[in-house]
């Protein structure tokens, strides 16, 4: 019974299969033939795989950046790193935290099935992460195992149905169509950006459209401007790190080599990452409409961040530099006002930072692309801090959550635990239920009126 329980969730966790099977189940509901469905699913699959050896190419090439620059500045303190705190928890939490994850899912598509809201959250590898945070927070407020994965199960799938559609009109925007919509832990984050630079910014100059000299036509291609522009970030920092540090990471490599190394490695797995949102692309949007229109009429696939970086490539890397100085000034002000030290987590900035640019860029230009993401970065650079008097004996260590939806949904359910334990927590939950579909019927009633006056 082990086996089989940890083989359908070692799936759940692995969102390439989960998205994979995802694209089989709708060409199979759209009757098509099974050449068909054995090759949108494998593409899919591998496409997925593809994206994720983009990101893991991207986030190996970061660590040493993350490692120089607090060697440069001789700063230490909590870092914010998803992956990280996870690991830590796992190994107490385990099993609830698979089991949090199963009921979210399932919660999920009994939400999007029944509301307004039709999101179908399928980013399973950062929702492990949502989960564990969920089941750690429970277990500080005093709940037992089965209360706790109930309870964390459909706050989870509560959440998941919740934060996709709170960016969709930047979505929209995005990507010209309503096709698809972005499930990942930093969504809160990307709205605050996009109100910010929708109130600040200027959509009539876009960062796509930078006007480039004849003379430098050649940084027009997106893979050669991302390499030199972090050749020379990765440059500066190793110089202010030092040879004698920095050769002790790059295994005797002299230094500069190994920032051109690290920042050609960047590059690439930049590259390879869009290779893999183009052929999912290609592949998930036609299958899922067998989804959307037998299991839950007119769902949308939630999909992972990386996913609204193809279309403006310019804005990923001025959100992420913008993301990034904003954390630095947190981090300047944190030690100023005496605070716990949070230090710039460069995978966060990277892909949430590169997220609130082209959301930024979408309805604010430039000027809304910069100051939208630098205003995420100060964001995400709180969100720690916020975290810490919640999690127990684990937040006193040196790793905590880094994307802002940890902090909205940690900070929901672990202070109402704080203030008033399991009691106030099943109160919160039912509250936010309820809301939900207030909110839910609301919005319907909105469309149908719309739809009636167009029809009139």
């Amino acid at each position: 019974m082990n086996e089989v329980l940890n083989f359908f969730l070692s799936i759940a966790r692995t969102p390439s299969i989960l998205v994979a099977l995802v694209a089989v189940l709708g060409l199979i509901l759209q009757k098509k033939d099974s050449t068909e469905v054995i090759s949108g699913g494998l593409k899919t699959f591998v496409g997925f795989l593809v994206l994720t050896g983009g990101s893991g190419v991207i986030t190996d090439s970061l660590t040493p950046f993350g490692k120089m620059f607090m060697q440069a500045f001789h700063v230490q303190g909590v870092v914010p790193n998803n992956e990280a705190f996870t690991a830590t928890a796992l190994t107490k939490y385990g099993s609830a935290t698979a089991l949090i994850l199963l009921v979210a899912m399932i919660v999920n598509v009994l939400l999007a099935r029944v509301s307004h809201f039709k999101y179908i959250y399928l980013s399973g590898h950062v929702m492990i992460n949502m989960s564990c945070m969920l089941a750690v927070l429970l277990a500080v407020a005093g709940f037992t195992e089965i209360p706790s994965i109930i309870v964390g199960g459909t706050f989870l799938g509560l959440f998941d149905t919740i934060m996709p559609a709170l960016i969709q009109p930047f979505v929209r925007k995005v990507t010209k169509s309503d096709e698809i919509a972005i499930a990942h832990t930093g969504d809160f984050g990307y709205l605050i950006a996009g109100l910010v630079a929708k109130v600040t910014g200027d959509s009539s100059k876009s960062t796509e459209d930078l006007h480039v000299s004849k003379k430098v036509s050649f940084l027009r291609d997106n893979t050669i401007a991302v390499t030199i522009t972090m050749a020379v970030a990765y440059l500066i920092i190793a110089i202010f790190a030092g040879p004698t540090y920095v050769e002790k990471l790059s295994g005797g490599i002299n230094y500069l080599i190994f920032a051109l190394i690290e920042a050609g490695s960047f590059s690439a797995g930049v590259y390879i990452m869009l290779a893999g949102v183009r052929m999912i692309l290609n592949e998930l949007i036609p299958a899922f409409k067998g989804i959307s229109s037998k299991l839950v009429p007119n769902a949308k696939a939630g999909l992972d961040i990386p996913i609204l970086f193809t279309f403006a490539p310019n804005a990923v890397i001025i959100g992420f530099f913008s993301s990034f100085v904003g954390g630095l000034v947190a981090t300047f002000l944190m030690v100023a006002l005496h605070m716990t030290i949070v230090i710039p987590g460069v995978v966060a900035h990277f892909m949430c930072g590169g997220a609130a640019g082209v959301i930024g860029n979408s309805v604010g230009g430039r000027r809304g692309c910069v100051i939208g993401s630098f205003v995420h970065g100060l964001l995400i650079s709180f969100v720690p801090i916020i975290l810490i008097p919640v999690l127990g004996h684990l937040g006193l260590g040196t790793a905590s959550y880094a994307d802002a939806d940890f902090g909205i949904v940690g900070s929901y359910v672990g202070y109402s635990g704080l203030l008033g334990g399991r009691s106030l927590i099943i109160a919160a939950l039912v509250a936010a239920l309820v809301v939900f579909f207030i909110v839910s019927i609301i919005f319907d009633k909105k469309e149908k009126a719309a739809k009636a006056a167009k029809e009139n």
